[in-house]
Protein backbone atom coordinates (compact mmCIF):
# COMPACT_ATOMS: atom_id res chain seq x y z
CA UNK A 1 0.00 0.00 0.00
CA UNK A 2 1.06 3.42 -0.69
CA UNK A 3 2.09 5.80 2.08
CA UNK A 4 1.46 9.63 1.78
CA UNK A 5 3.03 11.85 4.38
CA UNK A 6 0.77 15.04 4.77
CA UNK A 7 2.33 17.95 6.29
CA UNK A 8 0.22 21.10 7.38
CA UNK A 9 -0.31 23.21 10.35
CA UNK A 10 -4.10 23.30 9.69
CA UNK A 11 -6.12 20.65 11.36
CA UNK A 12 -8.86 21.03 8.75
CA UNK A 13 -6.73 20.33 5.70
CA UNK A 14 -5.06 17.35 7.91
CA UNK A 15 -8.40 15.94 8.43
CA UNK A 16 -10.10 16.28 4.62
CA UNK A 17 -6.39 14.46 3.61
CA UNK A 18 -6.80 12.00 5.47
CA UNK A 19 -10.77 11.12 4.88
CA UNK A 20 -9.81 11.37 1.26
CA UNK A 21 -6.35 9.76 0.79
CA UNK A 22 -7.56 6.83 3.32
CA UNK A 23 -10.83 6.37 1.10
CA UNK A 24 -9.21 6.50 -2.19
CA UNK A 25 -6.64 3.17 -0.65
CA UNK A 26 -3.61 4.42 0.47
CA UNK A 27 -1.98 4.72 4.04
CA UNK A 28 -1.65 8.24 5.28
CA UNK A 29 0.62 9.93 7.86
CA UNK A 30 -0.10 13.38 9.01
CA UNK A 31 2.97 15.41 10.90
CA UNK A 32 1.54 19.41 12.12
CA UNK A 33 4.57 21.21 11.34
CA UNK A 34 8.05 20.50 9.60
CA UNK A 35 9.92 19.66 12.92
CA UNK A 36 7.66 17.05 13.77
CA UNK A 37 8.71 15.33 10.35
CA UNK A 38 12.64 15.79 9.83
CA UNK A 39 11.76 14.07 13.94
CA UNK A 40 9.72 11.57 12.30
CA UNK A 41 12.46 10.81 9.27
CA UNK A 42 15.05 10.07 11.57
CA UNK A 43 13.81 6.53 12.89
CA UNK A 44 11.06 5.72 9.85
CA UNK A 45 11.88 4.65 6.25
CA UNK A 46 10.79 7.35 3.53
CA UNK A 47 6.92 7.29 2.12
CA UNK A 48 6.00 7.39 -1.50
CA UNK A 49 5.20 10.86 -1.56
CA UNK A 50 4.95 13.93 0.74
CA UNK A 51 2.17 16.67 0.55
CA UNK A 52 3.90 19.37 2.00
CA UNK A 53 2.32 22.74 3.36
CA UNK A 54 4.77 26.10 2.44
CA UNK A 55 3.29 28.79 5.03
CA UNK A 56 3.77 27.09 8.31
CA UNK A 57 5.22 28.52 11.17
CA UNK A 58 9.15 28.28 12.46
CA UNK A 59 10.17 25.90 10.02
CA UNK A 60 8.10 26.76 6.75
CA UNK A 61 7.83 23.62 3.48
CA UNK A 62 10.62 24.90 1.79
CA UNK A 63 13.01 25.08 4.84
CA UNK A 64 11.73 21.54 5.49
CA UNK A 65 12.41 20.36 2.30
CA UNK A 66 16.00 21.60 2.35
CA UNK A 67 16.47 19.75 5.21
CA UNK A 68 15.37 17.05 3.54
CA UNK A 69 17.80 17.33 0.77
CA UNK A 70 20.21 16.99 3.18
CA UNK A 71 19.82 14.01 3.89
CA UNK A 72 21.63 10.32 2.97
CA UNK A 73 18.74 8.26 2.93
CA UNK A 74 15.41 7.91 0.77
CA UNK A 75 13.74 10.45 2.21
CA UNK A 76 16.39 12.92 0.22
CA UNK A 77 14.64 11.86 -3.13
CA UNK A 78 10.80 11.62 -2.10
CA UNK A 79 8.86 12.84 -3.92
CA UNK A 80 7.38 16.40 -3.03
CA UNK A 81 3.67 18.22 -3.59
CA UNK A 82 3.89 21.40 -2.25
CA UNK A 83 0.66 22.58 -0.61
CA UNK A 84 -0.02 26.38 -0.78
CA UNK A 85 -3.14 28.34 -0.48
CA UNK A 86 -1.87 31.29 -3.30
CA UNK A 87 -0.87 31.67 -6.83
CA UNK A 88 2.47 32.85 -6.08
CA UNK A 89 4.64 32.26 -9.07
CA UNK A 90 7.90 33.11 -6.85
CA UNK A 91 7.05 30.50 -4.65
CA UNK A 92 6.37 28.11 -7.25
CA UNK A 93 9.78 28.89 -8.77
CA UNK A 94 11.46 28.25 -5.53
CA UNK A 95 9.44 25.13 -4.76
CA UNK A 96 10.57 23.97 -8.32
CA UNK A 97 13.90 25.12 -8.00
CA UNK A 98 13.75 22.20 -4.17
CA UNK A 99 12.96 19.50 -6.88
CA UNK A 100 9.07 19.79 -5.92
CA UNK A 101 6.67 17.66 -8.15
CA UNK A 102 4.36 19.99 -8.69
CA UNK A 103 1.82 22.66 -6.43
CA UNK A 104 -1.73 21.71 -4.98
CA UNK A 105 -3.92 24.31 -4.68
CA UNK A 106 -5.78 24.95 -1.07
CA UNK A 107 -8.84 24.24 -0.12
CA UNK A 108 -8.77 21.26 -2.89
CA UNK A 109 -10.98 19.25 -4.59
CA UNK A 110 -11.38 15.98 -2.99
CA UNK A 111 -11.51 13.76 -6.57
CA UNK A 112 -8.71 16.38 -7.86
CA UNK A 113 -6.26 15.38 -4.53
CA UNK A 114 -7.17 11.36 -5.46
CA UNK A 115 -6.03 11.89 -9.47
CA UNK A 116 -2.91 14.21 -8.85
CA UNK A 117 -1.60 11.82 -6.05
CA UNK A 118 -2.62 8.45 -7.97
CA UNK A 119 -0.99 9.89 -11.24
CA UNK A 120 2.19 10.54 -9.13
CA UNK A 121 2.66 7.69 -7.21
CA UNK A 122 1.85 5.55 -10.75
CA UNK A 123 4.83 7.77 -12.04
CA UNK A 124 7.08 7.11 -9.16
CA UNK A 125 6.84 3.27 -9.44
CA UNK A 126 7.54 3.25 -12.98
CA UNK A 127 10.67 5.12 -12.08
CA UNK A 128 11.84 2.77 -9.75
CA UNK A 129 11.04 0.13 -11.88
CA UNK A 130 13.04 0.99 -14.46
CA UNK A 131 15.51 2.00 -12.29
CA UNK A 132 15.78 -1.52 -11.25
CA UNK A 133 15.51 -2.73 -15.48
CA UNK A 134 18.45 -0.78 -15.67
CA UNK A 135 20.08 -1.79 -12.46
CA UNK A 136 19.78 -5.45 -13.23
CA UNK A 137 21.24 -4.89 -16.91
CA UNK A 138 23.66 -3.17 -15.90
CA UNK A 139 24.99 -5.99 -13.30
CA UNK A 140 24.34 -8.34 -16.22
CA UNK A 141 26.41 -6.49 -18.63
CA UNK A 142 29.51 -6.20 -15.35
CA UNK A 143 29.06 -10.04 -15.07
CA UNK A 144 29.66 -10.75 -18.67
CA UNK A 145 32.66 -8.28 -18.62
CA UNK A 146 34.00 -9.42 -15.40
CA UNK A 147 33.56 -13.09 -17.11
CA UNK A 148 35.57 -11.94 -19.96
CA UNK A 149 38.11 -10.38 -18.05
CA UNK A 150 38.51 -13.68 -15.52
CA UNK A 151 39.06 -15.77 -19.24
CA UNK A 152 41.43 -13.24 -20.71
CA UNK A 153 43.69 -13.43 -17.12
CA UNK A 154 43.29 -17.48 -17.10
CA UNK A 155 44.89 -17.01 -20.80
CA UNK A 156 48.00 -14.65 -19.61
CA UNK A 157 48.40 -17.16 -16.92
CA UNK A 158 48.47 -20.16 -18.45
CA UNK A 159 51.33 -18.32 -20.74
CA UNK A 160 53.75 -19.59 -17.66
CA UNK A 161 54.21 -22.98 -16.63
CA UNK A 162 54.70 -21.66 -12.80
CA UNK A 163 51.94 -18.99 -12.03
CA UNK A 164 49.00 -20.79 -12.82
CA UNK A 165 46.42 -18.58 -10.93
CA UNK A 166 48.80 -15.64 -10.38
CA UNK A 167 46.14 -13.11 -11.83
CA UNK A 168 43.27 -14.03 -9.75
CA UNK A 169 45.37 -13.91 -6.42
CA UNK A 170 46.96 -10.39 -7.27
CA UNK A 171 43.74 -9.46 -7.88
CA UNK A 172 42.10 -11.04 -4.40
CA UNK A 173 44.85 -9.78 -2.85
CA UNK A 174 44.61 -5.61 -4.18
CA UNK A 175 41.24 -5.84 -3.45
CA UNK A 176 41.46 -6.18 0.33
CA UNK A 177 44.20 -3.92 0.52
CA UNK A 178 41.53 -1.22 -0.93
CA UNK A 179 39.11 -2.65 1.61
CA UNK A 180 41.10 -2.44 4.40
CA UNK A 181 42.43 1.15 3.27
CA UNK A 182 39.12 2.44 3.20
CA UNK A 183 37.95 2.16 -0.60
CA UNK A 184 34.11 1.88 -1.09
CA UNK A 185 32.83 -1.60 -2.81
CA UNK A 186 32.29 -0.07 -6.18
CA UNK A 187 36.47 0.77 -6.14
CA UNK A 188 37.41 -2.50 -4.93
CA UNK A 189 35.32 -3.81 -7.84
CA UNK A 190 37.63 -1.97 -10.04
CA UNK A 191 40.73 -3.05 -8.60
CA UNK A 192 39.85 -6.01 -8.67
CA UNK A 193 39.65 -5.90 -12.20
CA UNK A 194 42.31 -4.51 -12.71
CA UNK A 195 44.63 -6.68 -10.60
CA UNK A 196 43.04 -9.64 -13.23
CA UNK A 197 44.61 -7.83 -15.93
CA UNK A 198 48.19 -6.26 -14.15
CA UNK A 199 50.05 -8.86 -16.78
CA UNK A 200 48.14 -8.69 -19.70
CA UNK A 201 50.63 -7.17 -21.57
CA UNK A 202 53.30 -10.60 -20.97
CA UNK A 203 50.78 -11.52 -24.22
CA UNK A 204 53.89 -9.66 -25.84
CA UNK A 205 56.29 -11.39 -24.48
CA UNK A 206 57.74 -14.65 -25.63
CA UNK A 207 57.06 -18.07 -23.79
CA UNK A 208 60.81 -18.57 -23.92
CA UNK A 209 61.48 -16.40 -21.67
CA UNK A 210 58.29 -16.11 -19.38
CA UNK A 211 59.48 -19.50 -19.02
CA UNK A 212 63.24 -19.65 -18.75
CA UNK A 213 64.68 -21.75 -15.58
CA UNK A 214 67.57 -19.63 -15.52
CA UNK A 215 68.97 -15.76 -14.56
CA UNK A 216 67.77 -13.31 -17.40
CA UNK A 217 69.96 -12.13 -20.18
CA UNK A 218 70.01 -8.48 -20.45
CA UNK A 219 68.12 -8.57 -23.40
CA UNK A 220 65.37 -11.32 -22.31
CA UNK A 221 65.06 -8.60 -19.19
CA UNK A 222 64.74 -5.77 -21.78
CA UNK A 223 61.91 -7.66 -23.66
CA UNK A 224 60.21 -8.52 -20.34
CA UNK A 225 60.17 -4.58 -19.49
CA UNK A 226 58.14 -4.14 -22.15
CA UNK A 227 55.12 -5.93 -20.42
CA UNK A 228 53.95 -2.72 -18.75
CA UNK A 229 53.66 -0.88 -21.62
CA UNK A 230 52.65 -3.20 -23.80
CA UNK A 231 49.98 -3.93 -21.33
CA UNK A 232 48.82 0.25 -20.84
CA UNK A 233 48.43 0.53 -24.64
CA UNK A 234 46.10 -2.77 -24.85
CA UNK A 235 44.01 -1.81 -21.67
CA UNK A 236 43.93 2.00 -22.91
CA UNK A 237 41.78 1.02 -25.50
CA UNK A 238 39.18 0.41 -23.73
CA UNK A 239 37.33 3.85 -23.42
CA UNK A 240 34.74 2.99 -20.94
CA UNK A 241 37.72 1.96 -17.90
CA UNK A 242 40.55 3.52 -18.98
CA UNK A 243 41.05 3.26 -14.95
CA UNK A 244 41.93 -0.05 -16.02
CA UNK A 245 44.94 0.86 -17.95
CA UNK A 246 46.91 2.34 -14.43
CA UNK A 247 47.32 -1.18 -13.36
CA UNK A 248 48.89 -2.34 -16.10
CA UNK A 249 51.11 -0.21 -17.18
CA UNK A 250 52.57 0.87 -13.90
CA UNK A 251 52.60 -1.88 -11.20
CA UNK A 252 56.23 -2.19 -11.75
CA UNK A 253 56.94 1.35 -11.08
CA UNK A 254 58.75 1.79 -7.44
CA UNK A 255 57.68 4.52 -4.82
CA UNK A 256 61.66 5.68 -4.77
CA UNK A 257 61.33 6.23 -8.71
CA UNK A 258 64.07 2.99 -9.40
CA UNK A 259 61.03 1.08 -11.14
CA UNK A 260 60.18 1.28 -14.66
CA UNK A 261 58.77 1.55 -17.79
CA UNK A 262 58.96 5.37 -16.44
CA UNK A 263 60.73 5.83 -13.46
CA UNK A 264 57.69 7.05 -11.75
CA UNK A 265 58.04 8.06 -7.96
CA UNK A 266 55.75 8.38 -4.80
CA UNK A 267 52.16 10.06 -5.34
CA UNK A 268 53.11 10.70 -8.86
CA UNK A 269 52.19 6.09 -9.42
CA UNK A 270 48.78 6.10 -9.37
CA UNK A 271 47.18 4.72 -5.86
CA UNK A 272 46.11 1.54 -7.47
CA UNK A 273 49.12 0.76 -8.87
CA UNK A 274 50.67 1.24 -5.93
CA UNK A 275 48.72 -1.68 -4.33
CA UNK A 276 49.01 -4.12 -7.24
CA UNK A 277 52.47 -3.77 -7.09
CA UNK A 278 52.65 -4.63 -3.08
CA UNK A 279 50.05 -8.08 -3.99
CA UNK A 280 51.88 -8.75 -7.06
CA UNK A 281 55.38 -8.97 -5.06
CA UNK A 282 54.08 -10.73 -2.24
CA UNK A 283 52.32 -13.60 -4.88
CA UNK A 284 55.21 -13.73 -6.33
CA UNK A 285 57.34 -14.39 -3.25
CA UNK A 286 55.01 -17.33 -2.28
CA UNK A 287 54.42 -19.11 -5.48
CA UNK A 288 56.86 -20.96 -7.25
CA UNK A 289 58.59 -19.84 -10.25
CA UNK A 290 60.37 -21.16 -13.01
CA UNK A 291 63.94 -20.22 -10.81
CA UNK A 292 62.98 -20.96 -7.88
CA UNK A 293 60.46 -22.25 -5.15
CA UNK A 294 57.88 -20.12 -3.37
CA UNK A 295 59.91 -18.40 -0.42
CA UNK A 296 58.82 -18.88 3.52
CA UNK A 297 56.86 -16.47 5.14
CA UNK A 298 59.39 -15.43 7.36
CA UNK A 299 61.33 -14.49 4.19
CA UNK A 300 58.40 -12.96 2.22
CA UNK A 301 57.67 -10.19 5.68
CA UNK A 302 61.93 -9.58 5.74
CA UNK A 303 61.20 -8.70 1.92
CA UNK A 304 58.03 -6.54 1.93
CA UNK A 305 59.31 -4.63 5.34
CA UNK A 306 62.78 -4.00 3.28
CA UNK A 307 61.03 -2.32 0.50
CA UNK A 308 58.39 -0.10 2.48
CA UNK A 309 58.84 3.41 1.29
CA UNK A 310 61.30 2.00 -1.60
CA UNK A 311 59.95 -0.10 -3.67
CA UNK A 312 56.80 -0.53 -1.73
CA UNK A 313 53.85 2.56 -1.13
CA UNK A 314 54.36 2.23 3.42
CA UNK A 315 50.78 2.37 3.78
CA UNK A 316 49.85 -0.38 1.35
CA UNK A 317 52.62 -2.67 2.61
CA UNK A 318 51.95 -1.99 6.34
CA UNK A 319 48.36 -3.43 5.23
CA UNK A 320 49.61 -6.34 3.42
CA UNK A 321 52.16 -6.97 6.76
CA UNK A 322 49.05 -7.00 8.63
CA UNK A 323 47.57 -9.69 6.46
CA UNK A 324 50.46 -11.97 6.08
CA UNK A 325 50.61 -11.73 9.88
CA UNK A 326 46.46 -13.17 9.76
CA UNK A 327 47.95 -15.79 7.94
CA UNK A 328 50.87 -16.67 9.84
CA UNK A 329 49.00 -16.65 12.95
CA UNK A 330 46.14 -19.20 11.11
CA UNK A 331 49.06 -21.10 9.69
CA UNK A 332 50.55 -21.74 12.93
CA UNK A 333 46.69 -22.40 15.12
CA UNK A 334 46.38 -25.10 12.57
CA UNK A 335 49.48 -26.62 13.67
CA UNK A 336 48.89 -26.55 17.60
Amino acid sequence: MPQIVVVDDDPIILKRAWNTLTNAGYKVILMKSGDALLEYSKTSPAPDLILMDISMPEMDGFETVGELKKKEDGWRHTPVFFLTGSEDEESETKGLSLGAMDFIRKPFVADVLVLRVQHAVELIRLQRDLETMVDEKTKENENLFLHVVECLADAIDAKDNYTKGHSGRVAAYAKEIARRYGYDEKHQEKIFMMGLLHDVGKIGVPDEVINKPGRLTEEEFALMKKHPGIGGKILGNIKEMPELAAGAKWHHERYDGKGYPQGLSGDDIPEEARIIAVADAYDAMTSNRSYRGALPLDVVRGEIEKGKGTQFDPKFADIMLEMLKEQQEAVGNKKK
